[in-house]
Order: C-alpha cells, then structure tokens, then sequence
C-alpha cells in the first residue's frame, strides 16, 4: 500500500433481477448472501489471505501494535448492579483475555470471583455478563456468549456457594427475566434459536432444581408472529410489555402479582405511543412520549373499574431524556442537548433537587442502580479522558469514584474545540474538533471523521482508542453532530428519519467539504470511520462523494438497503429506515442504498471493510457484496480489503490479543493511506 500490492480475489457474477414497484434492480452478488455455502468460503478464504498481503506488511506494524496494546491492556469496570449492601460487576484485568463476573459484600470491600468464562469452555472466545441479581443478592443471572453472537446461554450462580445452578437456558434470545421473592422460581421469556418463534412470545415459570418442560406458562399475547413480549419486575410483581413491529408498532401493559396466579391486568390496551415501565415500591412509573416528542416521566396509578390515572413527575423539557433510574426514594434523569450532557435529581413527586453532575466538555451516562437501593452509578469520559465510573448517594449527594480506565495517555496534549457549518439545506451544524494543541490551532492535516446520524443517538465527547493513537500522530479528528441524532431533541432525529434519511447524508458530507474548503484537511487527506448504522453513513458518503475522501473503514454495516430487512431481526428496524415494501420507501431507499449506489470505474477511496460470520444484527452479507462490488467497479488503484473473522459479531466480546490484532490492522491502514509517521 497505498496502492495495490496484487489484485484483488475474483468474484463471480451470478446476477439476479427483480423489477421492484416497476423498477429493474439487478444483483450480481446475491450468491455471496449464502454464508455457508462453498463458493462463499472459498471466497471468504481467498479475501482473507488477500487481506493479509495488504495488511501485514505495513511499515511499522509492530510499532503500531504495541501502542494499541498499552491502550487496551488496562484494567476495565462495568455492567454494576447492587443487591443490598452488595455489589456486582464485570472486570477483566490488565492482561487478561476476558472479563469476570466479581461481587463485594461492601463497597470498600475485597473482589470475590463468581464467574470465570476460561472455566466454561469455549476457550478465550468465551464471554460472561452480569444482567440480573436477586433481592437478597443471593442469585445473580449472567449471559454466556461465544464470540461476537447476538444471542447467548443464561445461566444463575448462587454467590454463597459460587457455584452455577444447572438451570441453564439454552442459546437464544432472553427477552424478559425476574426472580420471584420465594427464592425458588424465575420468571422468564426465552426465545430459543432451535424452538419455534411463538416460544419467545410467552412467559414461563421454572422452579429451580427442575427441568425445563415442566416449566407453567404464566401469560401469552397470542399467536400474533409480528409482536415480542417483554417482561420486568420487582419485589412483588410482574410487568408484560406487549410490543408490535414493522407496521403493527402498538403496545400493551399487563401487571400480575407474583403470588397471585389469577389472569395479569391489563393497564395500558394498544395504544400507539412509547413507554418503557419501571416498577418500585407498588408503584408504576413510566417513560414515554405521549404529549411529550422529547419523553416525559409520570406515575401510572391505578383504579378499580376505572381508567389508569396519569400523574406527570417529572415533564417534557427542551433537552430528550436519556436515561432514568429510580433509587430508592429518589430518581435520577440524564439529558444531552448540543454539547452538554447533565445529570438531574428528583424526588419521586416530581420535586426537582439538585444537579447531580453536568458538563459541556465530558459525556455523562447513568450506569446503574436499583429502585430498593440508595445509590446509583454513572459514567464519565471525554475525547481526552478515558471512563470514569462514579457511585452516587442519592440521599447524601456524596459521590465517590468507583474504578478508572488507566490508559497511558497525556491528555494536557491534546484539546477540542466546536465549530459550526452550514448543510446543504441552510441549517447550521455543530461540529467537535480534537487534537493536538498544534493541530487544532492551524494548518492542513490528516483528518478523521465519523458520526452516527440515527436513531436519535447524540454524539458527544467520549475517548476512543481509534481516535486517540490517530490524533497522537497528528491527526484532526471530527465528530459532526448531525441530524438523525438526538442532539437538540426529537425534531433534530426525525429530521433526517426514513425517508428524510439523505439528509443525515448531506449533513456528513457538509461536515467533510467544510474541513477542505477551511483548509483544514484536504481530500487527500482524509478519512472517515464508522460501525453498524454509523457503518451506513460512511459507505452512503463514499458512494456519493467518493472524491472527497481518501480512505474509509466500514465496520458491520447494513449496505444493501432493499433487502436488509428480510435477514435476522432487521424488520424492526422499519420505523428508522422504511423498507422496500413500501413504494414510497423504496424510492428513498434505492436513491442511497450503498450498495446499489456503486458505479463502474469510478474512483472509489481506499476501504477497509469488517464484519464476520457472528453478526446477528447487521449480517455479514451486507460486507461481503459490498467488498465484490466495489473490488469490481473501482479504478482508483487503493485497496479494497475485507477484515473477516468467524468470530466476529456486533457485541463487542473478542478476546483482547484479537482486539489488539483487530485495531492495529485499522491503524496500520489508515497510517499507511493517510502518509502518518508511526
């Protein structure tokens, strides 16, 4: 590199054409959808060892190597939850391939190891997460993933003994789960990958100690395939929360006391808002968007032959709610709006109480807490700081640090800066620069850019490796806060929604020719990153503009926009994208769809693509056409390489000596193309 240094694998054209709401749509890869077939790994296999050409051979890889792994080697916290005076999480030791599951008896007290995933099997692939501990802190649920797999095992250890109950449910999809006050019995609802697609749907109570058959069904929505079942809970009853999906998008809410096996209430019958429900001390309170586009909370009282009563707690504001958690008497609400990230307090009337923490410069994120206890969890961190994990007293206000990522990095070197642009439309954008303190106060450098632009997620300041060793050899990183986001509330996400999704588009593209046309960068020069719907944006980009970018790295991306929703789960995703059922949506969605935007002998940037066999959300199908189509069609002469491992998935559980191989293969790609000194 940065030219080729053989050409790429051959792929086989085996065209397919359908005529979709009277237009002709061709598809030259739709073999490469297969997984497991063996033209597709023989394929795979041929990408890999080309890949390898491009990648190993990069001057200063081992150098590049052993700064990621000082960054990653560091001691990690999280996935807290707190029982009483006890208190459990996940922490993986500087060294250490994976994470275990830890508890304490008392905040100040010492780690006690519960779950070790090298004793499961599965060698360093295998990965635990804490999700669930009991009232009395004496069972806790973890999930058992191999590799980057959406779905999981589940199983109970009981954290007197240490020891895993042979209660284990098998691998699928664990949509709801509560343990029962008698100490005995779970509630859950399991939708197994072997099982049929209604099992999923129901709730069922095991006792434990027993086989699984003999497990009750305690309540079902019915057969309706195009619904999924929730299930929540607290000390003394149980919450359903009964879902639609694609085009049938209302819900209900049903609440059953756990010691009364009469029929569940039904508290909320199809309505067309949202809500996401949180049961504590016999009450019901509620988040949702009902009269309120950026969430309000209230309290759901209910009343005997009469209607649920509606008591707002706390109301709508300027800035959408984030997260909430209720604490004992107590509730803590976060908001991002523009560069500010804040964390309220109330008290369970609605009482505003004070700022529990709040900056412009750093993200702020609620990481934990239980509606029996007084204390809650939140995380810090900025483009220069990495996390820092904070325990709170809601009632004291006394915070206290909980554990920090000592990562070798000088952040007095370093500062940011927000600018503003104007997209295609005339609206004026907010755009975060960070880097060196040379870099950022003149001149033309390399550049990286990313965004994420849907789903109503913000961008705000967060400390990334990939960013950090970039901007550490002189790199101007860029994080536009565009539209599809949540940074200015709801209208700021449905601006750039379904069939306004170009919009999202225009505004990263905006972000990219404000950079050049300020001298800041230049074509050149810079490169754009993303993963999964933020993998979308950096590949609609490159096909629109691909003048306007040196390099791309694209990391499990959906990519082919007129057939993403037929795979997995991916129908849900209807509200954010449309899908091509719909006439009007196939119009905007064929007019951006990366794949199909892909034109012969055009000059198409450098691209490093990842994905692999594992990934459940945005499937790998998506990569691999992408990377034949555009290995096919670019005249530009740089690399179009595929990054594929059987292993990788969308959660992010490698092992840590692979993320370090991962991420010095992306490092040592961008140096390589952007000229940085290693």
């Amino acid at each position: 590199m940065p030219g080729l240094t053989a050409s790429p694998p051959p792929s086989p054209v085996d065209s397919v054409t359908e005529i979709l709401h009277g237009v002709e749509i061709t598809d030259p890869y739709r073999w490469l959808e297969e997984q497991d077939s063996p033209q597709t790994r023989k394929w795979l296999s041929a990408q890999t060892r080309y890949a390898r050409a491009q990648l190993d051979g990069v001057p200063g890889r081992e150098t590049i190597r052993q700064r990621i792994r000082e960054f990653l080697a560091v001691e990690t916290c999280d996935s807290i939850h707190t029982a009483g005076s006890r208190y459990f999480f996940r922490k993986r030791r500087a060294d250490e391939e994976q994470g275990s599951i830890y508890m304490r008896d008392t905040a100040e007290g010492q780690d006690q190891l519960l779950v070790d995933p090298a004793t499961l099997g599965g060698g360093m692939h295998t990965a635990v997460k804490p999700l669930r501990v009991s009232a009395d802190g004496k069972l806790l649920l973890y999930e058992i993933k191999h590799g980057g797999e959406r779905s999981g095992r589940f199983a109970i250890v009981d954290t007197e003994s240490r020891k895993t109950l042979p209660d284990i449910l098998p691998r699928g999809y664990l949509r709801g789960f509560a343990f029962a006050p008698d100490g005995n019995s779970v509630v859950y609802v399991h939708e197994g990958l072997d099982a049929r697609k209604a099992s999923g749907r129901c709730a069922r109570r095991h006792i434990l100690g027993t086989d699984f058959s003999q497990d009750r069904e305690i309540f079902c929505p019915g057969e309706n395939e195009a619904v999924r079942l929730g299930l929540i809970g607290d000390a003394q009853r149980m919450g359903f929360i009964v879902r639609g999906f694609g085009k049938q998008r209302r819900a209900s809410f049903y609440i059953q006391r756990f010691d009364e096996p009469g029929p569940a209430e039904c508290v909320l019958e199809d309505v067309d808002y949202s809500f996401v429900p949180v049961l504590a001390s016999e009450r019901i309170f509620l988040l949702t968007d009902r009269d309120a586009a950026n969430l309000r909370i209230v309290e759901l009282r209910l009343h005997t032959h009469e209607a649920a009563e509606w008591i707002e707690i706390v109301p709508e504001s300027d800035a959408q709610i984030q997260q909430w958690i209720v604490c004992g008497e107590r509730l803590l609400v976060s908001y991002v709006r523009g560069s500010r990230s804040r964390v309220q307090l109330f008290d369970l009337a609605g009482k505003h109480l004070r700022e529990v923490a709040g900056s412009s410069v750093k993200t702020i994120r609620l990481a934990g807490g239980s509606p029996a206890g007084d204390e809650a969890f939140f995380e810090t961190e900025s483009f220069t700081e990495p996390i820092v994990v904070t325990r709170y007293s809601a009632q004291t206000g006394e915070p206290k640090v909980w554990s920090r990522r000592q990562i070798p990095f000088n952040p007095t070197e370093f500062a940011h800066t927000r600018v503003w642009f104007p997209s295609r439309d005339g609206t004026s954008i907010p755009m975060f620069l960070a880097g060196r303190r040379d870099v950022l106060h003149e001149g033309c450098h390399p550049a990286i850019m990313t965004s994420y632009g849907g789903y109503g997620v913000p961008m705000t300041p967060q400390f990334s490796v990939f960013a950090a060793f970039l901007m550490e050899r002189g790199c101007l990183f860029a994080l536009p806060q565009i539209r599809g986001g949540g940074d200015f509330g709801s209208s700021w996400h449905e601006a750039a929604k379904r069939r306004k999704r170009q919009t999202a588009y225009d505004d990263f593209l905006a972000a990219a020719e404000w950079l050049v046309s300020t001298g800041r960068t230049s074509a050149a020069k810079l490169a754009i990153f993303g993963g999964s719907n933020s993998g979308l944006l950096v590949a609609a980009a490159m096909t629109q503009r691909p003048e306007l970018f040196r390099a791309v790295v694209c990391m499990v991306p959906v990519l082919d926009m007129l057939r993403y929703h037929l795979f997995d789960g991916a129908q849900v995703w209807q509200a954010e994208f449309g899908t091509a059922e719909d006439p009007e949506d196939f119009q905007a969605l064929a007019s951006y769809s990366p794949y199909h935007r892909v034109r012969d002998g055009a000059r198409y940037p450098a691209v490093l693509m990842v994905s692999g066999d594992a990934d459940g959300n945005c499937n790998p199908l998506h990569a691999r056409k992408m990377v034949a189509r555009l290995q096919a069609a670019s005249a530009s002469g740089l690399p179009i390489v595929l990054d594929y491992s059987p292993f990788r998935g969308h959660s992010p559980v490698l092992p840590l000596s692979q993320r370090v191989e991962a991420l010095t293969d992306r490092m040592a790609f961008l140096c390589d193309q952007l000229g940085l000194v290693v």
